[in-house]
């Protein structure tokens, strides 16, 4: 995707801890201090997200959930000015690697926040690595990024792996006693991503059988061919992974074929998004779907966020506004730990990955991967006393590690989801990984 013109604008905001000062290491050196970097004056956030193109609501949310949190908590983090430059990657790889590079080397940033895409963040980290800029990741959700390709100075504090709430579904499932399936995904790595963590333990685990497999191109607008293949197929539950405008159209046409009060439909993590609910109607009322993410969860951290996102937005916070929020206060809490001087980029990144903390999101901490042990929530969309569609948690998964319960060895040794690779019992065989 790649989407045209940009939009530049500053933050400056005082949050009374203390953030970041350090960031444009010699090449290579991601440990060292940054070079042209200090331990005082304002500190500088270069913020991607894409706010032009099909996916700019999701940008947009991003960045209202990270202003919200230094909105919310004062000025400044240890005396220190923090100022946020956002920059629209419209979604395009290329575009985030100029404005990551522009960060880095024109405005010498001392950390960089977002992308939203999986070919964006792996882009972008592949060049943090030879800068040493810390690189803080809540949204993209590449696997790779902390397993196979894992880059030391990116961390994804508040963030996820695309397979890793899908494991724990693939097993819920199951016990609710479906024992067939029928995926129909979106054919690309996250899609892919999604639907192996979920067949992994459906299929892989605990012996389910697939009945077919359906990959719908991003931005289908029609998906009766897909839905015609159903009926017929001997599946007794259906699995779907759609995002953006792809998920309101496939939930509208499933209802509209008849389907929702006939056929299970599992819908994996951003399916039935806060961002998408607002476009849905009753279609979407009952479904089931899971995510790290559930703002009808009624802990106080996250209803007293839904209640300040709402006060100031007028709508309910999306996982994108969240994850933004809670990496926040992650990423303040860290530099609040080395007292406000990040010019030792080690010692900040490692304070960082140190840290665990009760957010909006539920409880998280870092694996030695670099990825957040969290919650996750079999969720169902409900109607709330105003109107607004939200997904409430039905049953809840504590401590979810990205290898669920299969351990990094073992689970290292298979590759990563794609077409090729769904995490089926012949797959897991031939790489004898069983």
């Amino acid at each position: 995707m790649g989407y045209g013109g940009t939009r530049k604008y500053v933050v400056s905001i005082v949050i009374g801890l203390s953030l970041i000062g350090a960031a444009c290491a010699p090449p290579g050196a991601p440990g060292a201090p940054g070079a042209g970097q200090q331990s005082s004056g304002p500190i500088k956030v270069g913020f991607l997200a894409p706010t032009t193109g099909t996916s700019a609501a999701s940008g947009n949310d991003m960045i209202n959930g990270w202003k919200l949190y230094w909105k919310n908590n004062g000025g400044t983090l240890n005396g220190r000015e923090v100022q946020t430059i956002y920059e629209d990657t419209g979604g395009d790889v290329n575009t985030a690697l100029t404005k990551a590079r522009q960060f880095v080397e024109q405005q010498q940033v001392d950390m960089i926040v977002g992308p939203l895409f999986a070919n964006e963040g792996l882009a972008v980290a592949d060049y943090l690595k030879t800068t040493g800029t810390p690189g803080f990741y809540p949204i993209v959700s590449a696997d790779d990024l902390t397993q196979r390709q894992r880059v030391a100075n990116v961390i994804r504090v508040a963030g996820w792996t695309s397979s890793q709430p899908h494991h724990p579904f693939g097993e819920w499932a199951y016990d609710q006693g479906y024992r067939k399936v029928l995926t129909v995904c979106s054919d690309y790595a996250f899609g892919q991503e999604v639907c192996g963590g979920f067949l992994r333990t459906f299929a892989g685990e605990r012996g389910g059988e697939v009945v077919k497999q359906l990959w719908d191109p991003v931005g289908t607008p029609d998906f009766s061919s897909y839905l015609s293949q159903i009926p017929g197929s001997g599946m007794d539950m259906v699995f779907a992974l759609q995002v953006g405008a792809d998920s309101v159209r496939f939930v509208k046409q499933w209802s509209d074929f008849g389907y929702k009060d006939r056929i299970p439909l599992l819908g994996g993590e951003v399916l039935l998004d806060q961002s998408l609910l607002r476009s849905m109607g009753p279609e979407a009322e009952g479904l089931i779907s899971v995510g790290h993410w559930a703002e009808g969860r009624p802990a106080q951290e996250t209803q007293d966020f839904d209640n300040t996102y709402l006060t100031e937005y007028n709508q309910l916070p999306s996982y994108y506004a969240a994850a933004c929020y809670s990496a926040g206060e992650w990423i303040a809490q860290g530099v609040q730990k080395v007292n406000g001087n990040t010019s030792d980029r080690q010692k900040f990144l490692d304070s960082v990955r140190g840290i665990e903390l009760d957010t909006p999101l539920g409880h998280l901490k870092l694996d030695d991967y670099g990825n957040p042990v969290a919650t996750i929530y079999v969720r169902r969309v409900e109607r709330r006393s105003d109107g607004k569609l939200w997904n409430v948690p039905i049953q809840t998964f504590e401590g979810v590690s990205q290898f669920w319960s299969f351990g990094p060895d073992k689970f290292l040794k298979q590759p990563v989801y794609s077409r090729d690779f769904q995490g089926l019992p012949d797959q897991l065989k031939a790489l004898g990984v069983q």
